[in-house]
């Protein structure tokens, strides 16, 4: 069966596993409610939240990846039946009067230790944000608006990708090839950004970002009623509620870093805006005002022109295989960490080129499993991701149970016999979701519920975009990068060229992330919104980002991450400002040094959610950041190396 679990060796199976989880459910939901207050309690809960997850988690993942529809649908349904008991738990108010006596009794609660103390805390608060405090009328209303939430999210992001048709005489005859043709109509998939014919992005950006009356309605619905949810359990907004519990902790935090962000940024964007007008102009000289279609493409012609970092160059010194065995070689400097093949049973992968990484210790042995979903096939999503699969904790019997996540990139099938070549993107995707793979594998919590990833938002992404650092330095690099028909190394140079190149245009890319944060915090903020979103869109794009709104297009239609992300898009933002931190602080001069890979596992991966992040980022840094800290981190990398500088010209 799919990941080695007995039920699931066909998608019928999905309903026996669901079945089964249910039923260990009602049963642990019958023993809290007759367990005296004590640490059994929260053991008790975590195992209830243990039993629901590892189906879920499991069929979230089904659900998007694997190429057969019928297991694909089981595990939808697994998903949405699972999450509508989730929420009727989270207002069972006899399960919650259980942890309410557990919480009240001063004498137990001193006597636990703060893990027990703090995840005793965090179901609490669970039962809290789904209005457990409200009379049953309200209550079931919010389980309704729950279920029917979940229910938005899922129409909302398959209106994200589905792509927009338009009548093939509307176009110029020259460019209609760059679409894909049905009939009379042109199909319009993407903002086709790398095109360098400038009608063909402008159309495609018009077309795709074409606004939709369903997928508005849709939107609208959605935001209305995560403000009816927050309001309805005592928050002013959405964005409260889902703030709480994050390093930044509320909206007006979140407000103050992205204004000052902004400040900052802000002489520097405008130039960056003036060296891609000057482009524009050169390649284009009829029509240089610069357009939101335009940044992405004119962005990558400056850097190319400027460093020559044309990936082909690289992708011959990126084998997957080297870039393993770099992550290999320096998991196992840092951390004592060492990843293995192996071998597979029948029916436990979902694709022939799936392969099964062991993660084992240097003394305490085996960690866990990584599932490599690393290549493109049909029905695929074209999206890198971690998935936690099962978490990972401490068992009745004292074995721990391990963890089992899967990394999906998309990478291209190689030639026969040509091993799979990574472009330099492809490289830092890569050293990016191992980072998510390894807080899954050392965050080894006693309980599941805040085992390794499950953690706040905005500290999620610090170990993944952390990975990014090592994947830029050339001192990491130059230990794996190898050129895989003659094995010269990667010259220093083109290490260097390409870490500068990513800082041309850095600020407006930023500043575009800005631009996404803040409308994400809007959208999520005080309700009835005053203006339509589109409205609100444009005011904001024109405010905050700095180049000029196009007429009937709807950008927010295609938001996908508001899903995932509402109200929380700052989160990228500020995990890089930690990272680039941390990286500095840490790292920078020497990234193999085992003290301080020992120390991050101490201080910030061994505790997966179950310390306060920003107590974590204060055990690495030796020191509680501010906001200004923050935005000083995240500018300072926009600057120029140097050395750099002066060998290249």
């Amino acid at each position: 069966g799919l990941f080695g679990v007995p039920e699931l060796s066909c998608p019928e199976g999905f309903q026996e596993a669901q079945d089964k989880a249910l039923q260990d459910s009602e049963q642990l939901v019958q023993k809290a409610c007759s367990t005296p207050p004590g640490p059994e309690t929260v053991m008790i809960f975590d195992q209830l939240s243990d039993s629901l997850c590892r189906v879920a988690d499991l069929a979230d993942f089904v659900k998007v990846a694997h190429p057969d529809f019928a297991f694909r649908e089981a595990a939808e349904e697994a998903c949405r039946n699972i999450g509508t008991v989730v929420e009727k738990l989270n207002t069972d108010v006899e399960l919650c009067q259980s942890l309410r006596r557990l919480l009240a009794d001063e004498t137990v609660m001193s006597s636990l230790d703060p893990e027990t103390r703090r995840v005793a805390e965090l179901f609490m608060f669970d039962f809290e944000i789904s209005g457990i405090h409200l009379d049953e009328e309200k209550r079931n209303k919010a389980v309704d608006l729950n279920v029917r939430i979940l229910d938005l999210c899922n129409e909302f992001l398959i209106g994200t990708h589905i792509p927009n048709k338009i009548d093939k005489h509307v176009l110029p005859e020259h460019i209609r090839y760059n679409f894909t043709a049905e009939g009379n109509y042109l199909q319009v998939a993407g903002l086709h950004a790398d095109c360098p014919d400038d009608l063909v992005r402008e159309a495609a950006y018009k077309i795709f970002l074409h606004s939709n009356t369903q997928q508005l309605a849709r939107l609208e619905e959605l935001l209305a009623s995560r403000n009816s949810l927050a309001q309805l359990v005592g928050y002013d907004t959405f964005a409260h509620r889902a703030l709480q519990g994050t390093m930044a902790k509320n909206p007006e935090t979140v407000r103050q870093f992205l204004e000052k962000l902004s400040e900052q940024l802000s002489k520097r964007t405008q130039k960056d805006f003036e060296m891609m007008t000057k482009m524009k102009m050169k390649l284009n000289p009829h029509n240089s005002m610069l357009m939101p279609w335009d940044h992405p493409y004119y962005s990558g012609v400056l850097r190319a022109e400027r460093y020559n970092i044309d990936p082909g160059l690289y992708c011959p010194f990126f084998s997957l295989g080297a870039c393993m065995e770099g992550l290999n070689s320096l998991f196992s400097q840092l951390l004592g960490i060492s990843l293995y093949a192996e071998q597979t049973k029948r029916g436990e992968i979902w694709s022939e080129d799936v392969r099964k990484l062991a993660v084992v210790h240097e003394t305490e042995g085996l960690l866990g499993y990584i599932y490599c979903d690393f290549f493109q096939r049909p029905d695929k999503p074209h999206q890198d991701c971690h998935f936690t699969v099962r978490g990972g904790r401490l068992k009745e019997n004292g074995e721990y149970q391990l963890p089992v996540v899967v990394l999906m990139l998309s990478l291209p099938r190689s030639a026969r016999g040509a091993p799979t070549l990574l472009s330099p993107g492809m490289m830092e995707n890569l050293f990016h979701e191992m980072g998510h793979a390894m807080h899954s594998m050392l965050g080894r919590t006693r309980y599941q519920h805040v085992t390794g990833t499950r953690c706040a938002t905005d500290f999620a992404e610090v170990p993944s975009i952390l990975m990014e650092y090592f994947a830029n330095d050339y001192r990491v690099v130059n230990q794996f990068a190898r050129h895989y028909k003659t094995g010269q190394p990667l010259p220093k140079n083109m290490v260097s060229r390409l870490c500068e190149s990513k800082k041309v245009c850095a600020a407006a890319d930023m500043q575009l992330q800005v631009f996404y944060a803040v409308l994400d915090q809007i959208y999520h903020g005080k309700h009835p919104l005053k203006k339509s979103t589109t409205e609100i869109l444009k005011e904001t794009q024109e405010k905050v980002y700095g180049l000029p709104y196009v007429h009937n297009t709807a950008w927010q239609l295609r938001f996908s991450h508001l899903v995932g992300y509402g109200a929380k898009y700052y989160s990228y933002l500020m995990s890089r400002a930690v990272a680039s931190m941390v990286w500095k602080q840490c790292f920078a001069q020497n990234p193999f040094d085992r003290a301080m890979g020992e120390r991050y596992r101490r201080e910030m991966l061994a505790h997966g959610g179950a310390k306060e992040p920003m107590l974590m980022v204060q055990g690495m840094l030796q020191k509680s950041p501010s906001v200004e800290d923050f935005v000083d981190a995240l500018v300072s990398d926009l600057d120029h190396d140097f050395e750099t500088f002066i060998m290249d010209s």
